[in-house]
């Protein structure tokens, strides 16, 4: 009787696991789970079915896929590792996915729904070279693919393996940001983007008070805070967010540091000297990489002049940056300023007391911009900040009286929008306000506005996330919410709950899990979020948990009282999230 000869077969084969499987299992054994069952059901299995695939089996850490072209097999695993990146980009490091893959061509023994061989083997192989994120490629792969991916592959030269007796050639694929490693040649390199296509970053360190007087310190704040703002009306430029950069007022730090710190190529350091009606003020731009100083300038003027050095210090930084031209055509004149001094310094120091987020701050910051409305009942910006500390005081429930301080805020909104309608923070205020409301075309309105006159604010940019995800839109949400996070790295805790908001409607409820996991002291509407991502992944002993943090904290809880509290557009979008809140266990 004539033996069973075996099926033989051409393969494409990829293998892929997990980097540090164990480790974090032992850190979160629930977490690490429900986040490998989402890249699962949302980026892996829609990859491979794009690309023709089959999982031919999976382990804890890993799986084994089979290809019918293995030009297809590459772009899945680069498509994969892409993506990966993206999600990765805002986790720590301890709870990052990193998938390591190995892409083969080769001859397979087929039995039944396995494969196996030397094909196998090799991609085995392949993918215990590469790095965390990164693909390795045989030479047989790298023959057939040819350059139909335009990609770039540093080739790796042959390399002795275990238990396979010959060496084999490998290539690594250069993926997004990865380097090249060092006397390594590239192919494919495709050709370097045009220096002009990057736009220039910036960050404005506070300015020095050199007045030797401490109560003096609040201009210094104040210039630094209107200079940021001023820069930051324009598109072509990244300007690091205020309260970023303060982090680093009174420390001794080098610009260098600053720019790695922040991703910026540029630096701005000042001093300023108030004495009388005299302003003495000296502004340096220096480049991030080398601390060579691109432009200087010292400026001692009469005090009333200190809106003309703002235009020359902005207009002077831009144009060196992106040419006079497109400097010269946003000018101050898009927004109205006071000719009373008293009233823009008690303006400035209502903004610096604002920014300390305490009651008795913010009674002070209230009590300055009113003397400020008293000197000036024109001045827009000062109408437009007493509607920000009023709501400060209304958000932290620090006012009296509730529905008073809501009339106070719309009174102020409307009178400062009546005189300028070129406040970026008057429309931010009114987009959250007629959100609140419900009003979504209204807010929708007012935060275009707002974007337009300041694209580089983080809490414009991050409450475009937030629209984005109440209108029904939000993938492009997270989007802007992570730009916010790239203006402001120290931005506030709560954006990750936007973001949270964000993925969970994004049916990415491993990264909302993630994202509200970073969260140092949830309420129970994040304790909500997170029973119902986890729910929705299916972990019903940590969702439960969190639903009963959810009772503990607001015993009259219920999946209807919620969804009032929110705002979305589409009854689908509600919907999604009292499903979620269901499937936790928690009452309707």
């Amino acid at each position: 009787m004539e033996a069973h000869k075996p099926d033989r077969r051409l393969a494409a084969i990829v293998a892929a696991d997990v980097v540090g499987y164990s480790r974090l299992m032992e850190t979160d054994e629930a977490g690490t789970l429900a986040r490998l069952k989402t890249v699962r059901l949302e980026l892996i299995d829609p990859a491979i079915a794009r690309c023709k695939g089959r999982i031919i089996k999976t382990t804890g850490d890993g799986m084994l896929i089979e290809f019918q072209s293995v030009t297809e097999a590459l772009r899945c695993a680069v498509d994969f590792q892409e993506r990966m990146a993206r999600r990765n980009r805002d986790m720590p490091a301890s709870r990052s996915l990193l998938y390591r893959i190995g892409v083969n061509l080769g001859d397979v023994i087929v039995d039944e729904d396995d494969i196996f061989g030397d094909g196998v083997n090799v991609a085995a192989r392949l993918e215990s070279i590469a790095e965390p994120g990164g693909v390795c490629i045989s030479s047989a792969v790298r023959d057939q693919v040819g350059d139909r991916l335009e990609l770039v592959y540093e080739d790796l030269g042959d390399q002795q393996v275990k238990n396979i007796n010959r060496p084999i050639r490998v290539y690594r694929v250069v993926i997004g940001g990865q380097k090249l490693g060092a006397g390594h040649p590239a192919e494919n390199r495709p050709a370097a983007p045009k220096e002009s296509a990057k736009k220039p970053s910036i960050a404005i360190l506070p300015f020095l008070n050199m007045s030797g007087d401490p109560e003096q310190e609040f201009f210094a704040d104040g210039l630094t805070e209107d200079i940021i703002t001023e820069l930051s009306r324009f598109r072509q430029l990244l300007v690091i967010s205020r309260n970023a950069v303060f982090v680093h007022k009174g420390k001794p730090v080098k610009a260098q540091q600053i720019a790695r710190e922040f991703g910026v190529d540029y630096i701005v350091e000042g001093s300023v000297r108030k004495a009388m009606d005299r302003v003495r003020v000296t502004v340096q731009l220096i480049d991030g990489e080398t601390e060579a100083h691109v432009w200087a300038e010292r400026y001692d003027r009469k005090l009333e002049d200190i809106f003309a050095i703002q235009d020359e210090v902005t207009s002077s930084i831009a144009s060196t940056l992106f040419g006079r031209v497109e400097a010269a055509r946003l000018g101050r004149a898009q927004r109205k300023t006071t000719e009373n001094m008293a009233a823009y310094e008690y303006v400035l120091a209502g903004k610096i007391l604002h920014h300390a987020s305490k009651r008795q701050c913010n009674a002070e910051a209230l009590r300055n911009l009113d003397r400020a409305i008293e000197l000036d009942p024109s001045y827009a910006h000062a109408h437009a900040w007493k509607a920000c500390v009023v709501g400060q005081a209304w958000v932290h429930n620090w006012c009296e009286d509730r529905p008073a301080s809501e009339r106070t805020i719309l009174e102020e909104l409307q009178t400062a929008l009546a005189l300028d309608d070129n406040d970026a923070d008057v429309h931010r205020i009114l987009a959250a306000l007629k959100l609140n409301f419900n009003e979504h075309d209204k807010a929708a309105y007012h935060q275009e506005r707002a974007l337009s006159l300041n694209p580089n604010s983080d809490l414009i940019v991050v409450q475009q996330g937030e629209l984005l995800t109440w209108l029904g839109r939000p993938e492009e949400g997270i989007d802007w919410v992570r730009r916010a996070m790239r203006l402001n790295p120290y931005h506030p805790e709560r954006f990750w709950s936007h973001l949270g908001r964000a993925q969970y409607g994004a049916r990415a409820y491993g990264d909302a899990i993630a994202s509200y996991s970073k969260l140092t002291a949830p309420d129970f509407g994040h304790h909500a979020f997170l029973a119902a991502s986890l729910a929705q992944v299916g972990n019903r002993v940590a969702a439960g948990a969190h639903a009963r943090e959810v009772m503990e904290r607001e015993p009259a809880f219920s999946a209807k009282t919620f969804l009032d509290t929110l705002h979305y557009r589409q009854p689908a979008d509600a919907e999604h999230v009292r499903e979620g809140i269901l499937k936790a266990g928690l009452p309707q």
